[in-house]
């Protein structure tokens, strides 16, 4: 989407393939765009052309036409892939899977006995848009059962649009390879001949079984003033104890809940060498395990000005977002995994202030660093701050509270779909991003 009827103007939004958005009717000039620009709603102007058509019945926009549901901490159905495998362009014969699979047995052998990744694991978060129960996957398999409803796209025989790039050929099958270190998000998912296919977001068909469905963390941070108020904890390394005074020496007094937001009185003392918290509840928990959140103790300019803005704790590892000079919202984040080295040559995170100035619902992450390489297809509620650095949602791991990531601000899912849609600027209904320079938060 751009700022004006030009390819030369700034970019101010992004859409999705299948976004359909209301628009003026008439033309409104071709500067380097032979189709014509149409000015769109809310605002800005999209190029007709091989990324945009007039044609509601084109093969992609009704294929794709699956939206993100922006109103669950995962706006699509996720999986990380567990064993290698192909992408195809169609759903295989028995012939394609032949050629394609050829240890096919072997590896649903192994995929019928995994507990924690295969047959038997997370077939909810496949069904996330269906409205009818599916049978267990090994009955499925067994009985050959096949879902009335398969995609129109892929019925009898079809391929998919080609939407990925990856289909070169009139006959392709197999257009691509699914490796370990990859991350997927889907829009379809169903049987065919008791085997089950999930559709990629470029409209990739792919085996379920070379996936484990991810449900994504259930954490969230806490709303300051509503859920707790000021001193707390936030516990942010499991394996913690509330301890209790016994004459000069420390008792322990239970487990301390990981993730806990824990009322404190404000007094703070050091038993054995080491600082501890009093908690309402007359109890102490230890600053190893648990850091304590106080506002910020001199307010900047922005902030006294009623601007939102987030201050980001790598040593505590939390994220607590302000309503000018009021603090509203605290959580644990993780932060580049080498802590506070130097962010031109490690992990660490880039460290000063910035402003949010792209933000995405979903966009592809990856890395060719030897030896740390990763695909991460639509990672989620995505926002850019500086060069590659971002805060958005992560899928594949649920640590937040200790450093985990390649340098980027990484939030649960659930946290980040509420940051996503607290800051500037605000990505318009149905656009799938937004851009705005300098006024960001």
């Amino acid at each position: 989407v751009y700022a004006r009827p030009s390819t030369g103007a700034k970019r101010v939004g992004f859409l999705r393939a299948g976004a359909i958005v209301e628009m003026d009717p008439e033309p409104a000039g071709t500067d380097g765009c032979p189709g014509g620009f149409r000015k769109i709603k809310p605002f800005g102007y999209v190029c007709l052309g091989p990324d945009a058509t007039l044609d509601l019945n084109h093969e992609i926009v009704r294929a794709a036409s699956r939206r993100p549901d922006v109103t669950h901490k995962l706006p699509y159905m996720y999986g990380t892939v567990t064993r290698g495998g192909p992408a195809y362009a169609r759903i295989p014969t028995d012939e394609d899977v032949a050629r394609h699979e050829p240890s096919l047995k072997k590896h649903l052998d192994r995929w019928a006995k995994d507990e924690e990744s295969g047959a038997t694991y997370g077939l909810d978060v496949w069904l996330k848009w269906r409205t009818e129960p599916a049978p267990p996957a090994l009955e499925a398999l067994a009985q050959r059962i096949t879902d009335p409803d398969i995609p129109w796209f892929l019925r009898d025989g079809r391929r998919a649009p080609n939407l990925s790039g990856r289909i070169k050929t009139d006959d392709a099958v197999k257009i691509d390879e699914v490796s370990r270190r990859n991350g997927m998000a889907f829009i379809e998912s169903f049987l065919h001949e008791g085997r089950r296919y999930n559709v990629t977001t470029d409209l990739r068909v792919v085996p379920a079984d070379r996936f484990r469905p991810i449900r994504g963390s259930d954490y969230h941070g806490v709303e300051i003033g509503k859920d707790i108020d000021f001193p707390f904890a936030l516990v942010r390394r499991p394996g913690g104890k509330r301890w209790r005074v016994e004459g000069k020496k420390l008792v322990a007094a239970g487990e301390l809940e990981w993730r806990a937001a824990v009322p404190l009185t404000g007094k703070q003392q050091f038993f054995g060498g080491k600082l501890h918290y009093e908690t309402k509840d007359g109890e102490w928990i230890d600053d190893r395990h648990a850091g304590r959140i106080d506002p910020a103790k001199k307010m900047p300019a922005w902030g006294k000005n009623g601007e939102k803005w987030l201050d980001v704790s790598i040593n505590k590892q939390v994220l607590v977002a302000y309503e000018g000079t009021k603090p509203v919202y605290a959580t644990l984040i993780s932060t580049g995994e080498a802590g506070l080295e130097d962010h031109t040559s490690s992990t660490a995170t880039k460290r000063g202030i910035f402003r949010i100035h792209t933000k995405y619902v979903s966009i592809t992450m990856d890395s060719d660093t030897a030896g740390e390489e990763f695909e991460l297809r639509d990672v989620p509620y995505v926002q850019y701050f500086e060069e590659g650095y971002a805060l958005h949602g992560a899928y594949w791991h649920d640590k937040f509270g200790r450093p985990k990531s390649h340098g980027c601000l990484n939030l649960s899912p659930e946290d980040a779909r509420r940051l996503f849609f607290w800051t500037e600027p605000a990505v318009p209904p149905g656009w799938h991003g937004a851009a705005r320079s300098l006024t960001g938060t």
